[in-house]
C-alpha cells in the first residue's frame, strides 16, 4: 500500500488487518496511525468523526461485542497503544456468506497493528496483559437510539477467547445470544 502501511485482507471480506510501519532511531519512532489519502480506498469516501481512547486495567478483562445499528453504523479502526490484546469482530452483515463469523487479531503496542472493522460488524477485545490503552477511529458519532450489542460468550459465535475472562462490565454481561430477535439482520 504505502512506507507507512501494509494491509492484508482477513478471511471475512471487508475487515482488514493493518500493519503500521515505524520510522525509528536511536531517539525512538514516529509511527502514523490514520491517513485520509492512504486509506481511501478501503473508506470509501466516509470520514472520521469521532476519536476514542480506553484504558483497561486488568488482564483477561473484556469489553464487547458492540455495534450500531442502522442508520448510524459505523466503521472503526482500532489500534493498541499500550499493552497487548486479543481483538475480535463477528459479521453481522445482511445477507453475508460468513454472518455469524469471527477473527481475531492480537493487537498490540509492539506489533504496531490495527483492525478495520466495517460496518455490520460487532467488535470486543479481552486484554492479555495489565493496562491496555486502545484508539478507535470511527466514522459515525456515538448514538445512544442505535447501540447494540451481543454476548461475546454466545456459542453460536464460538469466540475462543486466549485467557479464561475475568472480568466484564454488568453492561456487557446483559448483552443477550443470538435470538430470534438477531435473525432479522440474516437477511
Amino acid at each position: 500500500m504505502s512506507a507507512r502501511f501494509s494491509v492484508e485482507q482477513t478471511p471475512l471480506t471487508g475487515l482488514l488487518l493493518i500493519a503500521r510501519k515505524v520510522i525509528g532511531d536511536h531517539r525512538g519512532y514516529l509511527e502514523r496511525l490514520f491517513c485520509t489519502t492512504e486509506f481511501a480506498s478501503f473508506l470509501d469516501g466516509r470520514k472520521i468523526a469521532q476519536v476514542n481512547h480506553t484504558l483497561t486495567r486488568n488482564t483477561g478483562a473484556a469489553r464487547g461485542m458492540h455495534f450500531q445499528r442502522e442508520p448510524h453504523q459505523e466503521t472503526k479502526i482500532v489500534s493498541c497503544l499500550r499493552g497487548e490484546v486479543f481483538d475480535v469482530a463477528v459479521d453481522l452483515r445482511k445477507g453475508s456468506a460468513t454472518f455469524g463469523k469471527w477473527y481475531g487479531a492480537v493487537l498490540s503496542a509492539e506489533n504496531h497493528n490495527s483492525l478495520y472493522i466495517p460496518e455490520g460488524f460487532a467488535h470486543g477485545f479481552q486484554t492479555l496483559c495489565s493496562d491496555c490503552e486502545m484508539l478507535y477511529f470511527h466514522t459515525a458519532p456515538y448514538s445512544a437510539e442505535a447501540e447494540d450489542a451481543v454476548n461475546m460468550l454466545d456459542p453460536a459465535f464460538g469466540i475462543e477467547w486466549p485467557l479464561t475472562i475475568t472480568e466484564r462490565s454488568t453492561r456487557d454481561e446483559g448483552h443477550p445470544f443470538i435470538t430470534s430477535a438477531f435473525e432479522s439482520l440474516k437477511t
